[in-house]
């Protein structure tokens, strides 16, 4: 899977579109005992995240691969096809 469209919500959650269409949302919340992402338990750092495409990283070094994301996220939906001009 690829991440085309990234957007953190509150509640430690992202919005994620992926290349094929699919929309959902994948909770942070229960790795943020591990100690590779405790920066991410203050929720302005969490925020910061930045889309790589085949991950997600954030400003202190924390990333989750879209394997893992795709692994356990839920899919609420299919995205409208992009109409090209």
């Amino acid at each position: 899977m690829r991440i085309t469209e990234l957007r953190p919500q509150p509640n430690w959650v992202l919005s994620i579109v992926a290349d094929d269409g699919r929309v959902g949302s994948f909770d942070v919340s229960p790795y943020l005992g591990d100690e590779a992402l405790a920066d991410l338990r203050d929720p302005s750092e969490f925020m910061k995240v930045v889309n790589g495409g085949y991950f997600v990283e954030w400003d202190c070094g924390a990333d989750l691969s879209a394997d893992t994301i795709e692994a356990r996220w839920q899919v609420v939906g299919k995205a409208a096809p992009q109409i090209s001009a």
